[in-house]
């Protein structure tokens, strides 16, 4: 599987030992920046060529952007056709089981295509925990959860 990765320099420490851990587990990863800590970089420039790749082949490659808490990150990726980008900040509480888990669901039930970390909220060890759970995670394709996303692939905002 194809990974795409990126994000600004809250997420960059981060991003740089996810992209060794995901090479070193067997993934292609390409690395979308930031290739360096900038502290006045703008989210949107590694985001957005995380979400255009995602948006052209949806449903055989994922992506994984990073940013202080992952919400405008998230934003930014939905704006493109196809694209599903969930914000994770760590488990639901309380949680009964595995899924429960909104990292979990977030796959069964909405077929995430692209899973946007809040990185000031996690250690390695934590984010790496949730990605391989949400790479590992598959979709359902659910009669009710194919018909819901038929549904959100089917609005075309004018512009």
């Amino acid at each position: 599987m194809k990974i795409y990765v990126g994000t600004d320099h809250a997420g960059y420490v981060l991003k740089e030992h996810l992209v060794t851990s995901l090479k070193g587990a067997g993934y292609e990863v390409e690395d979308m920046g930031a290739f360096g800590y900038n502290e006045e970089d703008d989210y949107p420039d590694f985001v957005m060529p995380v979400a255009r790749a995602v948006s052209k082949n949806p449903d055989s490659v994922k992506g994984i952007i990073l940013g202080g808490t992952g919400e405008g990150e998230a934003i930014a990726a939905n704006k493109f056709p196809h694209v599903r980008a969930v914000v994770y900040y760590g488990k639901a509480k309380p949680v009964v089981d595995d899924e429960s888990d909104i990292i979990v669901r977030s796959r069964q039930h909405n077929n995430a295509n692209i899973l946007s970390i809040g990185a000031r909220y996690f250690t390695e060890d934590e984010m790496m925990e949730a990605v391989n759970l949400w790479l590992a995670t598959p979709y359902s394709e659910g009669e009710r959860h194919i018909r819901r996303l038929a549904k959100i692939d089917a609005v075309q905002i004018d512009k």
